[in-house]
C-alpha cells in the first residue's frame, strides 16, 4: 500500500493530540506502520498546533510537505485554510464549522475573513463542513469535538466502527469512554 498522509489541525487545547493518538492506535491496529509527528506550536495559549500522521506498508518519516497530505482534519475553519496547501489533488478537508478568533482578531488587529469554506470550494477543495461542536455537546461535552471530527474521518477509510470504538477504549480515560463512544457515533452517522 502506497503511503497516506493526514494532517491534523487545531487549536490549543481542543484535544488534537488525542485525536491523532486514536487515529494512530486504529491504524496500528489494522497493521500498518505508523508515524506521527506532533508540533505543538503555542498550543498553551491558543494557538495552532499541528500533527502529522503517515501510514502505509512502510513509512520513513512523520513529515508531510505542501500537497501531500490526503486528508486535513481541522477543528476550526481558518485552520483549513491556513492548511488547505498541503492538500494533494483529489484529497479531502474534514472541517468543523466553529470559529476560534485567534490572538489578532481577539485584540482588534484584524478581522476573522469571511467565507472562508466558500473560497476553498471555489478553488476546487473538496470540504467536508460538519458542525461538531453541536455533536459534541449532545454526545455530552464540548471537549469530544476531536472524537466527532474522528468519527467523521472513519467514514472514509475502510476499518469498521467497532475497530474504531476498541481503539478508544485503549486510548481515553475510562471514566471518559461511554461519553467518547457517543462522540465517534454523531461524528459517523451525519
Amino acid at each position: 500500500m502506497e503511503t497516506k498522509s493526514i494532517i491534523i489541525v487545531g487549536v490549543g487545547g481542543q484535544g488534537s493530540l488525542l485525536a491523532s493518538k486514536l487515529l494512530g492506535r486504529v491504524l496500528m491496529n489494522e497493521g500498518y506502520d505508523v508515524k506521527v509527528s506532533e508540533v505543538h506550536g503555542m498550543s498553551q495559549r491558543g494557538g495552532s498546533v499541528v500533527t502529522y500522521v503517515r501510514f502505509g506498508d512502510k513509512v520513513y518519516s512523520p513529515i508531510v510537505d505542501q500537497g501531500e497530505a490526503d486528508y486535513i482534519i481541522s477543528f476550526e475553519k481558518l485552520e483549513a485554510a491556513r492548511w488547505a496547501s498541503y492538500l494533494k489533488k483529489g484529497g479531502k478537508i474534514v472541517v468543523n464549522s466553529q470559529q476560534i478568533d485567534p490572538m489578532p482578531v481577539i485584540t482588534g488587529a484584524a478581522e476573522y475573513p469571511e467565507g472562508i469554506l466558500d473560497e476553498l470550494r471555489a478553488k476546487g477543495v473538496d470540504v467536508d463542513e460538519i458542525d461538531a461542536l453541536a455533536l459534541a455537546k449532545e454526545a455530552g461535552s464540548v471537549k469530544a469535538v476531536n472524537i466527532v471530527l474522528m468519527g467523521r474521518l472513519a467514514k472514509y477509510f475502510h476499518v469498521e466502527n467497532e475497530k474504531w470504538i476498541k481503539a478508544i477504549e485503549q486510548v481515553v480515560a475510562p471514566k471518559f469512554v461511554e461519553m467518547n463512544k457517543k462522540a465517534f457515533e454523531k461524528g459517523n452517522t451525519l
